[in-house]
């Protein structure tokens, strides 16, 4: 983690339990999941996104949300960006060839951002622009009891995606992410008849209206990964089983997560089902972990793994996730994955968790691969030299 001086800490740090790792930092990984599946004809990216990148600044260690007329103290704080960034920070620190469009502030708070997706995460920013006298959006999260609560400002970007895209070009891309609403824009449909598969995820519905309209965009995806509440209130069913099976008849591959409850899937191309539990862990932030569960459920999909192996491994990543600040610099890189393993193994009582993860032995890197930086308290220090 990084120091509050905003300069790097320690290499590594060697943990008690195989549920406190990747306390590293240094640069993104080598490791490539998807090499065994590569050919000289594969497009460019292996995923591209669009969406809106906020300044994620994150408090941490609250006893609860502040009350009218009082002030509390925390003992944690970190700035990360946030919004699009998480999903797309986590496909990257996972090995994928990662590309997103987005606008950026011409602020301190876009150089911030910008700079730790395009030149420490290594995220390709080709098609987003950047807009003078459009100020960044800024999202704080207060941490609290394993959940957070958000406060937003921000203002639309001055072009769509689908603008900036035009521009630019769309990327030839193995998989696109998007969003079922607003952000599910023309490049979309592009992308999928360019052969991309479409995965697709679904945000909180401010008028509670739920329309079932929406899921008649399900039509051009290849994957859905609601959660549970988003999940019931579209399907108007009951239960996570009665939505996946619902959802299951519109898409390929359909995702349900349940929080702290793991998640359960149907894939419709092989047959399978799975339905998993989550990794005990204590979370300090849970702020983007369903973003970073995403990551991992996208990455082994691509690489062709099992059902049951995909969503154990996405659970695995979501919970790595949630022991540092923020969503996108508190995704795992694949040094967490391989030194969680390693601890796991080790660890006596922990008999099924080892026997179900088994897998990991024939997809972590055996050789050393770099570290991932984590949320630091102030962005003053990371901005040096930057002019907004």
């Amino acid at each position: 983690m990084d120091t509050a001086e905003g300069r790097p800490g320690p290499d590594a740090t060697t943990s008690t339990t195989p549920w406190e790792l990747g306390r590293v930092v240094g640069r993104g990984p080598a490791h490539d999941p998807l090499a065994s599946v590569r050919t000289p004809d594969d497009p460019t990216f292996d995923v591209f996104l669009s969406g809106t990148v906020f300044l994620d600044i994150i408090f941490t260690g609250l006893a609860g949300p502040p009350t009218s007329g009082t002030e509390i103290y925390t003992d944690g704080m970190g700035c990360s960006p946030g919004g699009v960034a998480n999903l797309a920070i986590a496909l990257s620190r996972l090995g994928l060839r990662t590309s997103l469009a987005a606008a950026f502030g011409h602020d301190v708070y876009g150089a911030f951002c910008r700079r730790i997706l395009e030149q420490q995460e290594g995220v390709d920013l080709s098609t987003s622009r950047e807009f003078p006298n459009w100020h960044s959006p800024v999202t704080v999260s207060l941490a609290y009891q394993a959940d957070r609560s958000l406060i937003t400002h921000a203002h639309e970007p001055p072009l769509p995606a689908d603008e900036m895209i035009r521009t630019s070009g769309l990327p030839r891309t193995r998989a696109a992410f998007v969003d079922l609403g607003p952000e599910m824009e023309d490049w979309t449909h592009q992308a999928g008849a360019d052969g991309a598969r479409i995965f697709a995820d679904v945000g909180w519905d401010p008028t509670e209206q739920w329309s079932s309209a929406l899921l008649d965009r399900l039509s051009a995806c290849y994957a859905f990964m609601p959660n549970t509440p988003e999940a019931l209130a579209y399907t108007r069913t009951d239960t996570p089983e009665a939505a996946l099976a619902k959802l299951g008849d519109l898409v390929p591959v359909a995702v349900v997560t349940r929080g702290s409850k793991g998640a359960l899937a149907i894939d419709n191309e092989t047959g399978e089902y799975a339905d998993v539990p989550a990794l005990p862990v204590e979370a300090l932030d849970a702020t983007g972990a369903g973003d970073v569960f995403a990551a991992g459920f996208v990455t082994s999909t691509l690489a062709g793994w099992p059902l049951l192996h995909r969503l154990r491994f996405a659970n695995l990543c979501a919970a790595l996730s949630v022991q540092h600040f923020g969503g996108s610099l508190s995704a795992p890189g694949w040094a967490d994955i391989a030194g969680w393993w390693q601890v796991a193994k080790r660890v006596p009582g922990l008999g099924d968790i080892a026997k179900d993860y088994s897998f990991l032995d024939d997809v972590v890197p055996h050789d050393p691969v770099g570290a991932v930086r984590r949320a630091s308290a102030t962005i003053g220090f990371q901005t040096e030299g930057i002019e907004p």
